[in-house]
């Protein structure tokens, strides 16, 4: 398939599946994490595809390959975060790793592209 908006990058279809089984993951924390887990959570759930779009839609390749890394970052974010979760018990052992799972997948697919993008440059 040819890729004419970022919409069409599998990897970016993926996180943004990731936001959407966070937000529904993250209803059920204590009203207490409002403004801050679960808010820290969502944010940086939804900066991976976001940054991924973003970057897609950049001039320059390197600035491209600049923004995929910053959503590989706001990942490493997300799975602190998802651990800390689990750690507090706000999340059940299996959608946590149901989760994580999923993290993993666009975490390697990220770096795949990554990779690939930079040898172009």
């Amino acid at each position: 398939m040819e890729v004419k908006t970022f919409k069409d990058l599998l990897v970016w279809q993926k996180a943004y599946n990731l936001v959407l089984e966070v937000y529904k993951a993250t209803k059920s924390f204590p009203v207490e994490e409002r403004f801050g887990l679960t808010s820290q959570v969502r944010r940086a759930a939804v900066a991976i595809p976001s940054n991924i779009a973003e970057g897609y839609a950049r001039r320059y390749l390197k600035q491209y390959i600049q923004f995929l890394y910053v959503a590989y970052a706001s990942g490493t974010e997300l799975e602190t975060q998802l651990m800390l979760s689990k750690d507090l018990e706000y999340l059940k052992v299996e959608k946590f790793k149901d989760l994580i799972e999923r993290y993993y997948e666009v975490e390697r697919m990220l770096m795949a592209l990554i990779k690939s993008l930079e040898k172009k440059t």
